[in-house]
């Protein structure tokens, strides 16, 4: 976040780098276990480095696709541009493209691995919405989730779950489909019983790789409200935008929430979730509404009510 007049967040970086190491510890175990249960190690290394290459370099463009979102010309979208320039004005940060994606589920996300390769995305759901105070709070948050450099970290993190996810699927084929040795002096474990082994081995990776993107996840999004509102001063119209976001977001078709529900993470507010403080908010990508709300009224409060 050098150079950029977002508020720094050492929770975030301190955050950031403990779930990097702690998965790439998780990764380590990961490759040596597959090696151990009887998986061949270039199998290995040309399925992880793969899938590994693949998230990093596609993962922005493969978002984008998704969301049926396209790159906008100052032409096209001025108000959309001029809201960027200004607040990349106010932060002292690259401007990053500028994109639309054509849907009413009212969102914004930001993906790329870099400040040259990031995108600001709005849908026009959002912008129809919303008026151009709350516009602004909102596409801050997205701002400071390309300053803080916690898009790509979350790229990096969910790609071991994307492997463990693969290999776990795989495993599950090929044990149906080749069942244990009937008998033979063949030395070594039976296919099916490595591949469910790898089963189990990619399944605990996995569920660790979850949790642990999950819990930076949610701090991100906080961090990110935190840094928007000290940037434009005006906390109460982020939570006015997270308010009524929120709101709209239950009159919109389920169907149209499921088709984007997989980019939940990256979304300003997740389309579909659970409400307050159970124990599935502890698996959910981004904190309840209330304890959002509750941080920018302490914002607001500490600048003295002016939000």
């Amino acid at each position: 976040m050098a150079g950029s007049r977002f508020v720094p967040d050492r929770g975030l970086t301190t955050r950031m780098i403990l779930t990097m190491a702690l998965l790439g510890a998780v990764y380590a175990a990961f490759v040596v276990a597959l090696v151990l249960v009887g998986m061949p190690w270039w199998l290995v290394a040309l399925v992880v480095g793969g899938f590994a290459l693949l998230q990093y370099f596609t993962s922005g463009r493969a978002a984008m696709f998704s969301m049926g979102a396209h790159e906008v010309t100052p032409q096209q979208e001025p108000r959309l541009h001029a809201v960027v320039d200004r607040l990349c004005a106010m932060a002292d940060m690259p401007k990053p493209r500028v994109a639309v994606a054509r849907t009413d589920v009212p969102n914004a996300f930001a993906t790329g691995r870099s400040e040259k390769d990031a995108v600001v995305c709005a849908t026009t759901g959002l912008m129809r919405r919303l008026d151009p105070v709350e516009l602004e709070a909102v596409l801050a948050h997205e701002l400071s989730h390309v300053a803080h450099r916690d898009v790509v970290v979350m790229t990096i993190a969910g790609f071991l779950g994307v492997v463990a996810g693969f290999l776990t699927q795989a495993g599950l084929r090929f044990a149906v489909f080749a069942p244990g040795r009937r008998g033979g002096n063949d030395s070594g474990p039976a296919p099916a019983a490595v591949a469910l082994l790898v089963v189990l081995v990619s399944a605990v990776v996995w569920a660790a790789g979850f949790v642990l993107t999950r819990m930076l996840s949610r701090y991100r999004e906080l961090s990110a409200d935190r840094a928007a509102a000290y940037l434009t001063g005006r906390p109460s119209a982020l939570g006015g935008a997270l308010t009524k976001i929120t709101g709209d977001m239950a009159r919109i078709p389920t169907d149209d929430l499921r088709r984007v529900e997989p980019f939940n993470a990256f979304f300003f507010t997740p389309a579909l979730s659970g409400k307050g403080f159970g124990i599935g908010s502890l698996l959910a990508t981004h904190p309840p509404i209330e304890q959002r709300l509750a941080q920018l009224a302490d914002i607001s409060r500490r600048l003295g009510g002016g939000g």
